[in-house]
């Protein structure tokens, strides 16, 4: 079994990348969407990931992922709408533009994909926001796929999709009327309508406007920017959440991200428990004046699409998503969102590995994308259930345990041993840990 895996998975390999002497070696090139890319020391994008992009589920008006884009792209049906924007981006669309620091943990290979040191797949659909706005678009929806490297678990998947919205306004008296008339209409929907709001406060010291934003006009673009999502959120989950007849309940935190202040995340209480629905806030200045947008303020949110359909639909794991099987896609048509009927439960086999650390080190996101390469989507999560240093070597050593389960099937126990084997041959091949 283990000899098959191997050649199934080198013939994948090879079509994608050219390969030197060894089979785990760094590919001289990769190939993405039909353009080849040359590598380097700083590559780390894997042929489990290779084989995801272009995928674009969210395209699919029957796929869950693509009922809820379109349910929100209706919702904001004056907002031109882009897709299929290539994932390949460079750092400094991905982090720069956006006033990320020099410092952040996103920018580390542990967390990001690298074709190579100038280029990447974007790990957030903001990393279009720069060429966006410098089209001149005013009002625009972008959802695209974004690739992190992750822990492998039922909720957490190293390609996911997010969608992403913004609006311009002017910063002069225009701007201001037009805010002021558009936060009219929108209370009074609001008002109208069954729901509750636990807000805060638009502007706080600790959750600030920026310096250069005139603070009447920064107070009214963070309210539009609630008042706007939360409309939307009557949309998603109105009539959803809870028992018939009771109000959804929507509740605002601050919070900090990079690219916007002030910012906020926006939580839901969905069937007895708040769940984060998105983030948000008011674009950095700094975004527009690269995009040479001058005279004027934005707001924006991004939100994961994988994690509001998991919701709405009661999918219980991320992997399902990736699924070809009818017992899935079946169950879903376009427009309409109801409840995933599980088709089967397929018995799970835990896989430990136990060994010594190379004195490089061996981050837990390298072991996910070892683990994902060999097995793929047969792998359901990995735990690290161990971490011990040796008191006299001061030697180090990690214990994982793999819990390898398909969606669509039982697998054998010959299998699963051919798979952990492959895992072993990788780790030591590739790492050169000594199995303990």
């Amino acid at each position: 079994m283990s000899a098959t895996l191997c050649r199934t998975r080198l013939s994948r390999l090879l079509i994608h990348a050219t390969y030197s002497r060894r089979c785990y070696s760094t590919p001289r090139t990769v190939t993405l969407l039909g353009q080849q890319y040359p590598t380097d020391s700083t590559s780390n994008v894997t042929s489990a990931i290779i084989d995801k992009v272009g995928r674009n589920l969210y395209m699919d008006p029957s796929h869950p992922l693509g009922i809820l884009q379109n349910l929100i792209s209706s919702h904001y049906h004056d907002f031109n709408s882009m897709k299929g924007l290539s994932p390949v981006v460079t750092p400094a669309k991905n982090f720069d533009d956006l006033g990320f620091p020099a410092d952040h943990p996103g920018r580390a290979a542990t967390d990001s994909y690298y074709i190579n040191r100038d280029l990447m797949l974007r790990t957030h659909t903001s990393a279009h926001e720069v060429e966006v706005f410098a089209r001149g678009e005013r009002q625009w929806l972008l959802s695209a796929d974004v690739y992190r490297r992750d822990e492998i678990d039922a909720s957490h998947y190293p390609v996911f999709h997010q969608m992403e919205g913004a609006r311009v306004f002017s910063a002069h008296a225009n701007g201001k009327a037009e805010l002021e008339e558009d936060n009219e209409r929108l209370s009074h929907h609001l008002a109208r309508s069954n729901i509750v709001i636990e807000d805060v406060p638009h502007i706080t010291p600790s959750n600030p406007r920026q310096d250069m934003h005139d603070p009447v006009l920064a107070e009214l673009t963070a309210r539009n920017l609630k008042l706007s999502l939360n409309s939307l959120m009557l949309t998603l989950f109105g009539g959803r959440a809870g028992v018939e007849g009771e109000p959804l309940r929507v509740r605002w935190i601050e919070a900090y991200f990079p690219f916007t202040t002030p910012s906020y995340e926006v939580e839901v209480f969905f069937r007895g428990k708040w769940l984060e629905i998105l983030g948000c806030g008011v674009v950095q200045q700094l975004t527009l004046d690269r995009a040479k947008v001058p005279n004027s303020i934005s707001w924006a949110f991004g939100l994961g699409l994988e994690r509001i359909a998991m919701i709405l639909f009661s999918i219980p794991d991320i992997r399902l998503f990736w699924s070809q099987d009818p017992r899935f896609l079946s169950q879903f048509s376009a427009g309409k969102i109801n409840t995933f009927k599980p088709y089967s439960k397929y018995p799970a086999c835990y896989k430990d590995v136990s060994f010594w650390l190379p004195d490089t080190g061996l981050h837990d996101n390298d072991f996910c994308d070892l683990v994902r390469d060999v097995a793929g989507d047969l792998v359901q999560d990995v735990a690290l259930i161990d971490s011990f240093t040796h008191p006299k070597t001061n030697r180090s050593s990690k214990c994982y345990r793999i819990n390898y389960c398909s969606m669509d099937r039982s697998l054998s126990n010959e299998e699963t041993n051919g798979m952990h084997a492959q895992v072993i041959s990788t780790l030591k091949d590739k790492f050169g840990v000594e199995i303990r």
